[in-house]
């Protein structure tokens, strides 16, 4: 059993079977169809270049059909970082139709939502349709035109903007629905360093039939860029093979932790700044012995 190298210096091969792509999705395709598209275009380079091909991809997060924006895309291995964009807040920028002109308070009431709100999910909805609370934590009128509200939202992971709108327009005494949806951010990407697939399939091209990688480390990320907002411990090679067995994180085998709460989500990581895998911390890393980190995900 090997460990990965340092992030930086992994061959296109390695960083495309556990890297991430922080993606534009355009209008129409639902969130399945990019992240399966992605994912053979993918397989076919690696293939070309002689290669194992990746066999997953996975989207963080699902965007309806019409809504454009962050959308990272999770390949190979990186897939097993799915759990982490359930612990981060998404932004969205939405156009709020109303159904009468805007009144004049739209900006107090709407500030009456942020903090924590009751939904219920759609009929439509993958989920079981209970009652339910989300964090709203910023709401802010952009602007105003008529019978539209711009809108910034930031909020916990699986609210439904539709249904936000909804009672927005409740609220405001207009009724309203939620015209157009854009994602800005998904923690810890945002809208400042996507890309588009035509961008990827480019920088794919260039590495297969021109060798030139150059392209494409400017827009695959490895997959330890998913990690960047978890708390990060440090643990010894040996430790790192132990975990690549099963074995929990003891507290022989930490070299550095942070101070944060037990049953903390926290990422471990080798000497090299390579992942090793995603666990709750449950003990005191400073201890002689015990088990410090419990495992939910091995990366190794």
């Amino acid at each position: 059993m090997s460990l990965r190298g340092p992030p930086e210096e992994r061959s296109p091969a390695e960083l495309l079977s556990f890297g991430v792509v922080n993606l534009d999705k355009p209008p129409g395709p639902s969130s399945h169809q990019v992240s399966g598209w992605i994912r053979d275009a993918v397989a076919e380079a690696l293939a070309a270049s002689g290669d194992e091909p990746i066999e997953r991809a996975a989207h963080a997060g699902t965007l309806d059909p019409k809504v454009t924006g962050c959308l990272p895309i999770m390949l190979g291995d990186a897939t097993r970082l799915a759990q982490v964009f359930l612990e981060g807040a998404k932004e969205y920028v939405a156009v709020l139709e109303c159904h009468a002109p805007v009144p004049a308070d739209v900006e107090a009431v709407v500030a009456e939502f942020e903090g924590p709100i009751y939904q219920k999910p759609p009929r439509k909805s993958a989920v079981s349709r209970r009652l339910r609370t989300r964090e709203m934590y910023d709401l802010d009128v952009l602007e105003v035109e008529d019978r539209r509200a711009l809108l910034r939202i930031r909020c916990e992971s699986g609210t439904y903007v539709r249904k936000l709108c909804h009672d927005l327009g409740l609220a405001l005494g207009t009724g309203a629905h939620m015209g157009h949806l854009r994602r800005t951010a998904t923690d810890p990407f945002d809208d400042a360093t996507l890309c588009d697939a035509h961008d990827l399939l480019d920088a794919l091209a260039f590495w297969v039939e021109d060798d030139d990688p150059g392209p494409l480390y400017e827009v695959v990320d490895p997959a330890e860029r998913i990690l960047d907002g978890l708390p990060a411990v440090t643990i010894a090679e040996s430790a790192a093979r132990e975990v690549a067995e099963g074995a929990p994180v003891y507290a022989p085998g930490v070299l550095e932790a942070p101070d944060v709460d037990r049953d903390a989500l926290v990422a471990c990581y080798a000497p090299t700044g390579a992942a090793v895998c995603l666990g709750r911390l449950v003990g005191d890393p400073d201890a002689e012995s015990g088990t410090v980190v419990e495992l939910e995900r091995v990366l190794v």
